[in-house]
């Protein structure tokens, strides 16, 4: 892959391609930073060269027409306070109209190093890969660099689109996530432990696929979990099961054992006859879930045995949380994966963004070998497809 090392960025000014698309709470706040800061070191790294830098990204889905809760103002800020240094920020809801030009060679011909594009979904071209929008990006600078590797799996104009026209790089970011995503799934240390939570078995059966012919354990839990666990039969009561993937989990629970695949599925569960925290759980053996329970998180007994599972692991790959871990009453099991991971001697590596924002919200963020930026895209890599994003840099 073709590194921003190998770049002459000497006097020459960096279109940066960054995922800036941050949560936001219903006020419109950044609720995480964790995606700004993880692009600090190509920004330095770039300012320390003698360039400038234009970043752009996207925020939200704004469907292609500008909407000011979208707008990048906020993360100019923070950005801003970050780099110790006025960030410029290009407010043009058209994101390159003649306005931001002018502003661009004003930038060039100033002492400012650090420019912020408007939202680049703002344009309706921008998720088309719209030639026209890539050439008018690239007009901005005379080298793009990838950094976003949350939307490295997207073949969009600031994505993909740009490289067609200057020359194209990859920044720290993407190196790393390729470096602990491909490296856990090529030629992981074994034992090779892999966690997988979340809502649907739909949205993991390319992964648990792809992973089956390499893992030596696999831990599921969160709702897919139960869907798992109604395919052996098991009544699991009024919780959330995907019926029309029963015979697709029988399928993939016989496949795991013909491959010698350890598989663990929860023993009892955290539930509740409400999906809300106000209401005290209960603890359920899963042959003894009541009718009218939805189960919410694994229970105490699962934790320790996933716990035990984890501990020899000389590779572990999370990818889901495993229960509802935004309700204080339904952490517990999210947290003590997390916990066991953090105290193991194993390559550990968080992917996808429920499971990333639990690791920062639960304090283990800085226990964890990597924590990746990316939740499609880290999805993707792992059942190892190649990204258009990465494609570009090869």
């Amino acid at each position: 892959m073709k590194s921003i090392r190998d770049a002459d960025l000497n006097g020459k000014t960096v279109l940066l391609r960054v995922d800036y698309n941050v949560p936001l709470s219903d006020e419109g706040e950044i609720e995480n930073n964790m995606r700004i800061i993880s692009t600090l070191p190509t920004i330095k790294y770039i300012l320390e060269h003698n360039a400038k830098v234009i970043l752009c990204s996207h925020l939200g889905r704004p469907k292609g027409t500008p909407q000011k809760k979208f707008s990048l103002a906020h993360v100019a800020e923070i950005l801003s306070a970050y780099l110790k240094e006025e960030v410029v920020f290009a407010d043009d809801d058209e994101v390159v109209s003649e306005k931001t030009k002018k502003l661009v060679e004003q930038f060039k011909a100033s002492d400012k190093k650090v420019m912020l594009l408007q939202n680049t979904r703002f344009r309706p071209e921008e998720e088309k890969n719209d030639p026209n929008f890539s050439k008018d990006l690239a007009s901005l600078a005379d080298i793009f660099v990838l950094d976003a590797f949350g939307a490295a799996h997207r073949s969009h104009s600031s994505t993909v689109g740009v490289a067609e026209f200057i020359p194209a790089y990859g920044g720290f970011l993407i190196e790393k996530e390729v470096k602990f995503l491909k490296e856990t799934t090529n030629d992981p240390k074994r034992p090779y432990t892999v966690i997988l939570g979340g809502s649907k078995v739909s949205d993991k059966i390319d992964l648990i696929k792809c992973l089956m012919c390499k893992a030596d354990k696999l831990i599921v839990g969160g709702a897919m979990a139960l869907t798992f666990l109604n395919a052996k039969g098991i009544n699991t009561g009024a919780s959330k099961v995907e019926k029309d993937k029963l015979g697709l989990a029988r399928d993939l629970i016989n496949s795991v054992a013909d491959k010698n695949v350890e598989l663990f599925l929860p023993v009892d569960i955290a539930g509740s006859t409400e999906f809300s925290d106000e209401i005290p759980k209960k603890i359920y053996d899963v042959e003894h879930i009541p009718s009218d329970v939805m189960g919410l998180d694994i229970g105490p007994k699962t934790c320790l045995m996933y716990s035990e599972a984890i501990k020899d692991s000389a590779t572990i790959v999370m990818n889901g949380p495993m229960g509802v871990f935004e309700m204080s009453q339904y952490a517990d099991g999210t947290k003590a994966v997390l916990q066991a991971m953090s105290e193991s001697e194993a390559v550990t590596v968080v992917g996808g963004g429920d499971s990333a924002a639990a690791a920062i919200k639960f304090g283990f963020n800085d226990k964890m070998s990597h924590i990746s930026t990316g939740g499609g895209a880290s999805l993707e890599l792992l059942e190892g497809k190649t990204l258009p994003g990465i494609a570009i840099l090869m």
